[in-house]
């Protein structure tokens, strides 16, 4: 059995900042062919890199994105402090744009970009799918929009080659959504996934997230499970190519 691909979930985020260029140049370095990112817009609507939805935990300040223009944002460290310390003291929250000139650099990779709720509530889905699109013109098909609020995929079908619809529980793809859509890509949580027997959706790679240890890597790629998106890549890709070598 293949090893199955590995997809850097947020980047590297067991050894850099979450949503970080250096952490996702270091998934890539890692032997990672997709990367996943989170995407928020400012209150000047630049699309970035970033997961919460407030500035705390990542950077240390009050508000969210949608608060402060990308000017404002870059005055505010993005390193974890509180896993990191001072070791990521320069990263700054980066532009959408700034991945589209990485990807341009690594044309092997494909990006997940998943569309935020607190996005698409604050400025809509036709905007955000804009200020998207816009950023990532250049590298369009090396990447696929994702999100869990499947109606904002709906506009993206004419823009983008491949759509991937996030869903928590195995039994969502029944919705009438997501049959739908027609996603290229589904989305689920490991622990929304039932214990036994074959993973499959038509028409669909299936991609499962958070897992860290092998053997459910393993034993998921076995079930069907096409893609499995991981914190930590690296290792997760070395100790598959174990279980590989003594199957």
């Amino acid at each position: 059995m293949p090893i199955p691909e590995l997809v850097g979930h947020r980047g590297y985020p067991r050894y850099y900042p979450e949503n970080s260029l250096i952490g996702i140049e270091a998934a890539i370095a890692a032997g990672a062919r997709f990367i996943e990112t989170d995407v928020q817009i400012t209150r000047d609507q630049v699309p970035v890199l970033f997961h919460d939805h407030d500035l705390m935990r990542i950077c240390g300040v009050q508000g969210t994105i949608a608060d402060y223009t990308f000017e404002q944002l870059q005055q505010f460290p993005a390193g974890e402090f509180t896993r990191f310390g001072y070791k990521f003291v320069r990263t700054r929250i980066p532009a959408l744009a700034d991945l589209s000139a990485l990807l341009a650099r690594h044309l092997s990779v494909t990006a997940f970009i998943e569309l935020k709720r607190a996005a698409i509530a604050g400025f809509g889905a036709d905007t955000v799918l804009e200020c998207v699109h816009r950023a990532l013109a250049p590298v369009i098909a090396q990447t696929v929009p994702i999100s869990y609020v499947l109606d904002a995929l709906s506009p993206a079908r004419p823009r983008w080659p491949a759509i991937g619809a996030v869903i928590d529980r195995w039994r969502e793809r029944e919705q009438d959504i997501v049959r739908a859509l027609r996603p290229e890509y589904l989305f689920c949580d490991v622990e929304g996934l039932p214990r036994f027997g074959k993973l499959r959706y038509a028409g669909a790679k299936l991609v499962v997230y958070e897992v860290v240890d092998p053997h459910i890597a393993w034993r998921l790629a076995g079930r069907g499970v096409d893609l499995i998106e991981t914190f930590a890549v690296g290792e997760l890709r070395s100790a598959l190519e174990l279980l590989g070598a003594q199957a």
